[in-house]
């Protein structure tokens, strides 16, 4: 493929110095119709006119979508209209996918969509399309997939070049401006007098995405590959700066979640030590914002040092879960703060008043990347007086600038607070208490951040993603039972509750996106198979019969509209989706888990929970619809590996029966949630008001509360032991003490 690909464009490719981003903007693609988004998306024609100035892109709700909208190049939205135009005037489309808070979609608009030159040539080259990927993850699933064909690496701003039945020819990422001025003629040569190389070329990579989306069932997933899993972990682990390979870093918690899964059922301290060290060593590091708190999407260099500053809702979710269970694992108050950090931006920053969570924030601001987070030695010294010295010395200050820029090199002199060493190893060097060091820093952290408050803010994308709430729900709802957090619970019942009231469709599913009011777009499987999670973390944590009921009903509703009922697994889009080039399926876990891995353990503990075993059943069949895909390469499917961990076992179904407010019903629960026990359920059993329970898990009817005290039943596959009012029992059937 990659020769013809060569043969046809041996010209253009030429012509194109693409920026070497491996990934440009953020990391892997995460996402991998008719659209209800709006009627003029989906229709061929538009009877609404753009103000003068403005181009298509003006009637839409996607920040980044508006954000163009005022370049002169004449971008459509993704839709009939467009590509009724490119088939009317027999013309490629120029398909660009990047989102609002990506640093290099902002350079390429600036060099390039932004120049009248450009934007003359494209829109006399093609008809121009703007997706936003965070709002189309359907579109940026497929689209990247052709990328990393064509290219063997993708990233945002994603350029696809393809023909108005949208099928790929060129693919790349970042193109600078004089490159992509010398293509376009080039392109549109080859397109007048190539046109039948064209057509056999996209006939292959069409070919080739729906053959990575085909393929038999395999014999399913075991033990054996949870530990080649763990091996190539191993392998690529940096004992000196955690993480795993060298540059750049991402946080990938899944992969931490999944070793602290595999410490915990066979003992290995390696496991732990991984999970540790990664954890500490991105808590010290400039990834990790010491002044307003949360993480930047990921390290340039393997020291966590020197951050990609935008912030992203999924990776606060994803790191509240793996250092809360981190917590759970090992009891260390320091893994307790930083969730408590992450917990306090999230909920301050990117928190709706009507209990969403916003998508991100950028890393530029006044046209520099990270210009709000870094500071200069001489305005810290004005800044701090006599303290400056000391916070100099603590957080690793240079008078030179301690950085320097990824693309140019050139060091600015500003600098990236970091710390090189944790509180209690400072503490020790320099003499002090680690409570009178955190006692000094706290102030000025303070007076920092009200300092920092008074510039020019990065944008704040305020879409709502369903799936991404979900994730941001179930780590909230872990946090709170792990450290008994009533403002906690709180937050995650009010994004629930946003989500499953101002989101829903009429036909009873989910949109996808909100913003300004509207709720739209075809949700797809991450939107559900994340919400499940999020409503079953929820239910563990309150209680609430009703949030079973959600979890219940939308995991159903994932089976009938995204099933492959051939060879098993989920499609991503729904079978009420727009039909694109081709309907994947995803198991790769990217910057997030993939939607096929998460609804496999959602489908495992809805299992547990109501012994439907057809839920078990069908959580095997997605092991046995990846499995080859899967064995290849264990590592870069860790969710997966969770949910084959949890049905290998040794796992647990616990019923507490009692009263929901007294004071040994309470304990029992919370010596329950502040420990890490995976792969267990939790079910409660209310004295008297049991129905709404037992409709959905009848074999709770008869386990009830030995002489009105709360009573445990633990199971194992629903063999239950007998039943225990005694903790420690309870304690010591788990293994737990």
């Amino acid at each position: 493929m990659s020769f013809c690909w060569q043969r046809i464009f041996k010209v253009v490719l030429t012509a194109i110095v693409a920026m070497p981003l491996l990934y440009g903007c953020g990391g892997s693609s995460s996402g991998d119709e008719t659209d209800q988004r709006s009627d003029h998306m989906t229709s061929a024609k538009s009877d609404r006119v753009p103000p003068p100035g403005k181009n298509r892109l003006f009637f839409e709700k996607s920040p980044y979508l508006l954000q163009h909208a005022e370049n002169p190049v004449d971008w459509y939205p993704w839709g009939e209209e467009a590509f009724a135009k490119a088939k009317a005037e027999d013309k490629p489309i120029f398909l660009s996918i990047g989102y609002s808070t990506c640093h290099w979609c902002h350079v390429m608009e600036h060099e390039s969509f932004e120049d009248a030159d450009v934007a003359a040539l494209l829109n006399d080259a093609f008809v121009c399309i703007k997706v936003d990927r965070e709002e189309r993850p359907d579109i940026d699933n497929i689209y990247m997939t052709v990328c990393q064909m064509m290219t063997q690496r993708g990233g945002w701003p994603l350029t696809i070049l393809m023909t108005p039945d949208r099928k790929p020819f060129y693919s790349a990422t970042y193109i600078p401006k004089q490159a992509l001025m010398s293509m376009i003629p080039q392109v549109k040569q080859v397109w007048s007098n190539d046109r039948d190389q064209i057509d056999g070329f996209t006939a292959q990579i069409i070919e080739g995405l729906q053959g990575m989306s085909a393929g038999a069932a395999g014999a399913g997933l075991s033990r054996e590959v949870v530990k080649t899993a763990y091996d190539q972990l191993s392998d690529r682990f940096d004992p000196t700066d955690g993480g795993f390979g060298t540059a750049p870093k991402f946080p990938t918690p899944h992969n931490l979640m999944f070793l602290l899964r595999y410490w915990k059922r066979t003992g290995d301290k390696k496991a732990l030590e991984m999970v540790e060290t990664t954890l500490e060593r991105m808590r010290w590091g400039g990834v990790y914002d010491h002044v307003g708190f949360g993480f930047h999407r990921y390290s340039t260099d393997r020291k966590w040092f020197v951050p990609h500053f935008e912030k992203m809702l999924y990776d606060q979710a994803m790191l509240i879960m793996a250092y809360t269970e981190a917590y759970q694992a090992t009891g260390k108050e320091e893994y307790q703060r930083t969730t408590e950090e992450i917990i306090t931006y999230v909920l301050r920053d990117m928190t709706d008043p009507k209990g969403g969570f916003y998508s991100a924030e950028d890393a530029d601001s006044e046209g520099e990347e990270g210009r709000y987070y870094v500071w200069t030695e001489a305005e810290l010294r004005e800044l701090l007086g006599d303290q400056a010295d000391w916070v100099l010395g603590v957080f690793g200050v240079e008078s030179g600038g301690n950085w320097q820029e990824e693309a140019t090199g050139h060091r600015s002199g500003s600098n990236i607070l970091y710390l090189k060493h944790d509180w209690s190893e400072l503490a020790r060097e320099r003499g002090e208490s680690e409570d009178t060091l955190r006692g000094r820093w706290e102030p000025i952290r303070q007076r920092l951040f009200e300092i920092r408050e008074n510039r020019i803010h990065p944008y704040k994308d305020d879409k709502i993603l369903t799936d991404w709430n979900g994730l941001m729900i179930a780590a909230l709802a872990k946090a709170a039972r792990a450290f008994d957090n009533k403002e906690y619970k709180d937050a995650a019942e009010r994004a629930a509750n946003f989500v499953v009231t101002q989101m829903k469709d009429p036909d009873g599913g989910l949109y996808h996106r909100y913003r300004e009011g509207e709720a739209s777009i075809t949700s797809m499987v991450d939107d559900y198979a994340f919400l499940v999670w999020g409503l079953l973390e929820l239910y563990e944590t309150t209680f609430d019969i009703d949030y079973l009921k959600k979890a219940v009903y939308y995991n159903d509703y994932l089976a009938e509209h995204f099933w492959d009922d051939a060879s098993g697994g989920y499609f991503f889009t729904s079978d009420a989706g727009e039909i694109l080039i081709v309907r994947s399926k995803e198991v790769y876990d990217g910057a997030v888990p993939s939607g096929n891995s998460v609804a496999m353990l959602d489908l495992i503990r809805l299992s547990r929970i109501t012994a439907n075993t057809s839920y078990e059943e069908r959580a095997d069949k997605i092991g046995r619809a990846f499995q080859e895909q899967v064995s290849r390469g264990a590592s870069a499917y860790t969710m997966m590996m969770s949910a084959v961990d949890f049905i290998e076992g040794p796992s647990f179904e616990i019923v507490i029966a009692g009263h929901a407010e007294k004071s040994d019903t309470k304990r029992m629960k919370a010596e329950l949630d502040r420990r890490f026990i995976p792969s267990k359920v939790v079910v409660f059993r209310p004295e008297g008001g049991a129905e709404a329970l037992v409709e959905i898990a009848p074999y709770t009817k008869s386990q009830s509360a030995l002489d009105g005290d709360a009573t445990a039943y633990v199971c194992r596959n629903h063999a239950c032991d007998l039943p225990t009012t005694d903790v420690d029992k309870m304690l010591d059937l788990l293994g737990e003490r």
